[in-house]
This record gives C-alpha cells, sequence and structure tokens, in this order.
C-alpha cells in the first residue's frame, strides 16, 4: 500500500481549511492510498511503447462539405411573415423608446 498516513491526511485537510474527525482521517488515508495504488498500477501497464489514447475507437470528420445550396430571396423568406417592412420582419416592440 502506498505510503499515505493519517498525519499526511491531516496535514492536507489543514492547508485545505477542511475540519476533520479522527475516524474520518483514519478513512481518508485507507482510501487515498488505495488511490494511489491504483494510479501507481495503471502507470506501471502504461509503458514507452504504449501510445497515448484520448479515445477506444479512432474518430473521424462525419461533417459535410459547407457548400452554398438555394437561397431564399427577401420575397421568399418574408411570404410567411405576419408583417414586414422595409425587407424585414416586423416585430412589436418590447423595450420603450425615450
Amino acid at each position: 500500500m502506498a505510503a499515505i498516513n493519517r498525519d499526511d491526511v491531516a496535514h492536507l485537510a489543514q492547508l485545505a481549511h477542511i475540519e476533520m474527525s479522527d475516524d474520518e482521517l483514519d478513512r481518508m488515508a485507507t482510501e487515498l492510498a488505495v488511490i494511489v495504488d491504483s494510479v501507481k498500477s495503471v502507470s506501471e501497464a502504461a509503458g514507452a511503447d504504449v501510445p497515448a489514447t484520448s479515445h477506444p475507437i479512432p474518430l473521424t470528420n462525419v461533417m459535410r462539405e459547407d457548400v452554398v445550396g438555394h437561397v431564399l430571396t427577401v420575397e421568399e423568406a418574408l411570404s410567411g411573415a405576419p408583417d414586414a417592412a422595409s425587407g424585414r420582419f416586423k416585430v412589436p416592440a418590447i423595450l420603450e423608446e425615450s
């Protein structure tokens, strides 16, 4: 098991301004030791001959080309608008003008 003891956890808790009871310090020391051992075992498995991976499956770009297609004219775009003026949608004012 990793060399993390109760005093190390108490010191870290003091630095982080976290109050911990004696039981919490003991339990946290055990849990942190397990975590450090787990990280150590993973580090041993990943040697220099194992390439780093960020994703288990190779990802490819599935985006299509950005090609301009049919473009609506101003009249076509405004044809379904309830109200329009000067080639723009006309909507009720929501802010009072001074």
